[in-house]
């Protein structure tokens, strides 16, 4: 049987032997002494602004204590979510009307929301916390119709954002349930900071490593930092060049939050194959989805997955070179997908899962997603419960690489609070 047909017909668990035999022990840890036993990864979900945007009735968030403990029972102990940091700061018990970021996609809301940002945020944390369950914040910076987003201009108004927010947190006793605090979703992408692509429209999506980018995030780091010097701080990122991390000085990040797909390998070669482009309002990038992807795929399913491995293995050289801890909650097949008509989650998950253990078995990895498609609106991928238990054992189990642990007082900041 071939690499390919035993990695569709076997067990998750039975595809973590298959991985680790193809991974040795050098590749995985650098020296024979395999790990630190101290410290275990959470297993980690995006919901991102979907937590509190879909809360219409079947919406998959209208009842949290529902939602948190089918997490819990597909064994999943943290989550990744927009905490609206320039909502909070301009008001945050407001009512504040929220544009859509798209209407063809399931995360958030397909068309114009309220929302309200606390005292709901820290309920939510609250409920969060009674289930050790730890939270990574983040931003997606959503588009209210005041514009208020645009109001980011600096680096310093930036951190004043995320100081306010930390602030209200920690006013109810919540700090302990923050796992990370994430500036910016896959910054200096033009969908989520256009306030910094407006001032720097050479700058574009993934080019974190440019002295721009570069002057922002640390300058903002280091109000977050002096203020607050326990608490690990990122931006996350998302560009398909990892090596940049060694090019660059990024010691001003606690850790990495890197997102890896499969279809943007290799200069987004599957992507281009399949014509998936403009997937925000036409219905055409689904159709040319339903039409190609799972075909192309089958066609060299061995290719693409190599695509991915290879992908992992070299983010985790990068990061033991580096020093950092990694995290990756955006991952790790297809970007784009949904409960649709001819499409099946199949091809999705068998990459979902050989991307989840590969990334478990380098040791670098101390939050790892299955998928960023782990939630109640993804029903197709959801409900499949034993799935999700196999491999978020396979992640909660998996050991942390010495490097991480041996006089690395910057990686301890984020592995004394997981």
């Amino acid at each position: 049987m071939d690499r390919r047909n035993f990695i569709k017909h076997t067990t998750v668990a039975a595809l973590g032997s298959l991985v680790s035999s193809e991974i040795s022990k050098a590749d995985i840890f650098g020296h024979p002494e395999a790990a630190s036993v101290a410290y275990k990864p959470r297993a980690i979900t995006m919901w991102d602004f979907s937590w509190l945007e879909r809360r219409w009735p079947g919406a998959g968030y209208e009842e949290w204590d529902l939602a948190l403990d089918e997490l819990m029972e597909r064994g999943y102990n943290a989550i990744r979510i927009d905490v609206y940091p320039h909502l909070i700061a301009e008001n945050p018990t407001k009512k504040w009307m929220l544009n859509e970021v798209w209407n063809q996609q399931v995360w958030g809301s397909p068309d114009l929301n309220e929302v309200q940002v606390q005292p709901y945020l820290n309920q939510f944390l609250s409920k969060c916390r009674e289930r050790d369950i730890k939270v990574a914040i983040s931003s997606w910076y959503r588009q209210d119709t005041d514009k208020v987003f645009m109001r980011i201009d600096t680096p310093e108004k930036m951190a004043d954002c995320w100081l306010k927010t930390l602030k209200s947190i920690e006013a109810d006793g919540l700090l302990d349930t923050i796992l990370f605090v994430d500036l910016c979703n896959e910054w200096p992408g033009n969908l989520w900071a256009p306030f910094f692509s407006s001032q720097y429209p050479h700058v574009v999506w993934g080019q974190w490593y440019k002295e721009e980018s570069l002057k922002w995030m640390r300058t903002a780091l280091a109000i977050m930092k002096k203020n607050y010097p326990d608490m690990p701080f990122n931006f996350s990122l998302d560009n398909g060049d990892v090596e940049k991390y060694n090019e660059v000085d990024s010691s001003f990040l606690d850790l990495y939050e890197h997102h890896i797909w499969m279809v943007h390998q290799n200069n987004s070669e599957f992507y281009k194959a399949v014509d998936y482009k403009d997937g925000q309002f036409s219905p055409q990038a689904y159709k040319n989805v339903v039409k190609n992807a799972e075909k192309l795929y089958n066609e060299k399913p061995v290719y693409w997955q190599n695509l991915l491995t290879d992908k992992i293995k070299l983010m985790a050289e990068v990061a033991r070179k580096n020093r950092r801890p990694l995290v990756t909650t955006e991952c790790w097949g297809i970007v784009d997908y949904k409960d649709w008509p001819l499409l099946s989650w199949d091809w999705v998950k068998e990459l979902c899962a050989l991307g989840t253990i590969t990334a478990a078995q380098t040791g670098m990895w101390v939050g790892i997603a299955t998928s960023n498609f782990c939630g109640p609106q993804f029903v197709g991928m959801w409900r499949d419960i034993e799935w999700h238990r196999r491999l978020t054992s396979i992640i909660r189990t998996a050991k942390v690489d010495p490097s991480l642990t041996n006089n690395n007082q910057t990686a301890l900041k984020l592995l004394r609070r997981l």
